[in-house]
């Protein structure tokens, strides 16, 4: 028995759950979505617990995750008023490329896990209300197939370095053949951080979804070994460095964008490497337990990017006003995860994901105004404070 993904009771429940929504007919499906928090509580009451805790647990004892939502906390806005916000103009520009409003959709594993046209439909979605979107390599959709979905969308292609590094180059050239826009390299998994709810459930892709991305490169034999997220075990190369970073310019004329930096003597590497683009993350908490909250860990990098306009905060805070205290004039956009793919996904596939950054740009969109900006450019240092505690 398959034990990763729902048990017998499990499914006879979700099973009855659904007969029970059908009669009561299309009452869930047009329930009031107010805030980002319905979705988030609609996906943890429908999908499985051991989808559920795959997207939301982070590692260890989930400080680090913990804490990237309390850090926004911790952050108060300074309002200036009689401004004239009658017009507002969120649209922002994003390693060239203008969208239309400064939040993305983070690379996030395994969309089929919450809706069947998964990453086809977070695709749909980001074309829809033009905004940046960054596959995952662990996607349950082909590139080739999520390019097919949405051909006109701004997307970027999120990269891990295997130690067959073969498969890394044969993934950089398909991206950039379908025309992809960048190369997201994440260096914070030389390996897989302890996600205990994930050990607990033994979780495992369902058999019907394969990490597409991969589909025949990876021969998995008959009692090979253990799994690892839908590929074997100890395929990540722990060996990468910066000198991989060279490397990959040398396969590829793509802009390199590295993600998963918390530190300025990091930020600082990143420049003297060439890089085009930082995105301050912490994994979602997902990696190191006990590092910094993405927002704490964006003050430090500030005075290392600032005058090349190269950081980008990372996952944390799902709400659109925060948005705004995550943004300054170091920063270009904010790229959330649960919130605007799966949740959004969970609730009603490429629909719900519209849904979801719809509701972030009206929030931005509002708190900017209620602050006292009249575009994005306005937004700066001046306008945050941190409370004392």
């Amino acid at each position: 028995m398959w034990k990763g993904h729902t048990t017998k009771r499990q499914e006879d429940k979700r099973q009855a759950d659904r007969a029970k929504r059908s009669r009561e007919g299309v009452r869930c499906a047009e329930m009031s979505m107010v805030c980002l928090t319905d979705f988030e509580e609609y996906a943890k009451e429908h999908l499985s617990k051991a989808t559920w805790d795959y997207y939301a647990a982070g590692a260890d004892e989930c400080c680090t995750r913990d804490d990237n939502l309390l850090a926004y906390k911790r952050i108060r806005l300074r309002p200036r008023i009689l401004r004239d916000v009658s017009i507002s103009d969120t649209r922002t520009t994003v390693q060239g490329t203008e969208i239309s409003f400064p939040v993305g959709i983070a690379p996030t594993a395994f969309h089929c896990l919450a809706w069947h046209e998964g990453e086809m439909a977070t695709a749909r979605a980001t074309e829809a209300v033009n905004t940046c979107y960054i596959t995952s390599t662990y996607s349950t959709c082909s590139v080739e197939e999520i390019v097919g979905a949405a051909p006109n969308g701004y997307r970027w292609f999120q990269l891990y370095v295997y130690r067959n590094r073969k498969v890394s180059e044969q993934i950089v050239h398909r991206v950039e053949a379908l025309g992809y826009k960048a190369l997201v390299l994440t260096v914070d998994v030389p390996y897989t951080g302890k996600r205990r709810n994930d050990i607990r459930n033994q979780f495992k892709l369902p058999p019907h979804l394969k990490v597409k991305n991969f589909d025949g490169v990876f021969e998995v034999k008959e009692n090979a070994g253990p799994e690892e997220y839908g590929i074997p075990a100890n395929t990540l190369d722990p060996s990468i460095s910066w000198k991989d970073v060279y490397w990959l310019q040398s396969l590829t004329r793509l802009p390199i964008i590295i993600k998963g930096i918390l530190t300025k003597e990091d930020a600082e590497l990143a420049v003297e490497h060439g890089v085009q683009g930082i995105i301050v993350s912490n994994h979602g908490g997902r990696q190191l337990d006990g590092g910094p909250a993405t927002i704490d860990a964006l003050s430090e990098i500030v005075e290392t990017v600032s005058r090349q306009d190269r950081g980008l905060p990372g996952r944390g805070d799902p709400y659109g006003k925060r948005c705004a205290e995550g943004r300054g004039p170091w920063s270009q956009v904010c790229f959330h995860w649960q919130a605007g793919g799966v949740w959004g996904l969970a609730y009603k596939g490429e629909e719900g994901v519209r849904e979801v950054l719809q509701i972030l740009n009206d929030e931005f969109r509002l708190s900017m105004a209620l602050a006292g900006c009249r575009n994005v450019a306005e937004i700066n240092r001046n306008l945050i404070q941190f409370s004392k505690l």
